[in-house]
């Protein structure tokens, strides 16, 4: 289990590992007010769909203190406003309005006239979002052993572990489950331009767990599939639709089409809480532009001419055709995925 923590409610504050200071220094900031948290998933200070949401609901739960409503309803709507400002930090992660939806729900639900035991609740069912997310990632991986055979080698993109969503992680935690397993696994991890997430944040991750791991360029991957042998590559999902097909950091499709090309199992490792049956297809999910200084520059130098027009999606959308499965916390989704995720929300719902 990881010996830092990526997300922490202590004196009546957020606390959040800056992962963009990582790994040259692990440093932590603090938040009093839910409009600073918004600001820090959009510089992604905290990143990752799960972590995200996780982060959303204890915005919200700061939101409910700083709100001077006296009165029940009127903190209900100082909490929706909150939520309106928290949604719009990052477009694509279905896990933000998740738990924003969840927080409204339980209020409503709630009943409560008293605007002190309503603050109350929201804390509440911020730590049952936390509880449930830690519980979801660490299923992921015992559902995901038998998929993993011994010695596998194992391409993985972006970072999913605990930094990304606040406790065991997702497709990160595929591969440690079956380190821990005795399986001798080595992980194959991604750069993952711009923002190196994989170079910077992976390879931190799997340091301190102790995977064996090796990094490689984004472009690399179709090679090594080749010339080396990879037996899976698990990548994590920022949303997943009602089709399968599913929004993840930019370059998944790129790896699922070379997968495809070599006949390497290519699975896709998230909570429930990361499948939107509202969303029909991938054609739907609004893909995030982001700032062009993130390609222009690596880190804080610029590797191109001044003037340079660039594009910065900063996920694409692998259609279901190319994902051999779907590994949550409730067990693996195989196709046909309509059919079968529709099944595995009403069995969640139960």
């Amino acid at each position: 289990m990881e010996t830092y923590q990526p997300i922490e409610w202590t004196g009546g504050r957020l606390r959040l590992l800056d992962q963009r200071r990582l790994p040259g220094e692990v440093a932590y900031v603090t938040y009093a007010d839910y409009r600073e948290v918004a600001s820090a998933i959009r510089s992604m200070v905290v990143r990752g769909a799960p972590a995200i949401g996780i982060t959303a609901a204890y915005g919200m739960a700061l939101a409910a203190r700083q709100s001077s409503a006296e009165s029940a309803s009127g903190l209900y709507a100082d909490l929706a406003e909150a939520a309106d400002f928290l949604n719009q930090a990052r477009p694509t992660a279905v896990n933000l309005s998740w738990a924003l939806k969840r927080i409204l729900r339980r209020v409503a639900e709630a009943d409560l006239e008293d605007a002190s035991r309503l603050r109350d609740a929201v804390l509440r069912e911020a730590h049952a979002i936390f509880g449930l997310e830690r519980r979801s990632n660490y299923q992921i991986g015992v559902h995901a052993l038998p998929l993993v055979p011994q010695g596998a080698k194992i391409i993985h993109h972006c970072n999913t572990g605990p930094l990304a969503t606040g406790a065991y992680g997702t497709a990160l935690r595929v591969i440690v489950a079956a380190h821990e397993a005795g399986k001798a696994v080595h992980a194959y991890v991604d750069e993952t331009r711009p923002r190196l997430q994989g170079a910077r944040l992976t390879t931190w991750e799997l340091q301190q767990l102790g995977v064996p791991h090796t990094l490689l360029v984004d472009g690399a991957a179709a090679h090594l599939m080749r010339s080396t042998g990879i037996d899976l590559c698990v990548v994590g999902c920022d949303r997943v639709a009602a089709n399968g097909d599913t929004a993840n950091k930019i370059g998944t499709y790129h790896l699922a089409l070379a997968a495809k090309a070599h006949g390497v199992p290519f699975y896709v490792a998230g909570p429930s809480s990361s499948i939107d049956m509202e969303m029909a297809s991938g054609a739907g999910v609004d893909i995030e532009e982001r700032p062009a200084d993130e390609v222009t520059h690596v880190l804080s130098c610029c590797i191109t001419p001044e003037g340079t027009t660039v594009a910065n999606p900063a996920f694409d959308i692998t259609p279901a055709a190319y994902i051999t499965a779907i590994i949550t916390e409730r067990g693996i989704v195989r196709p046909p995925f309509e059919e079968n995720l529709a099944s595995l929300l009403v069995e969640r719902s139960k």
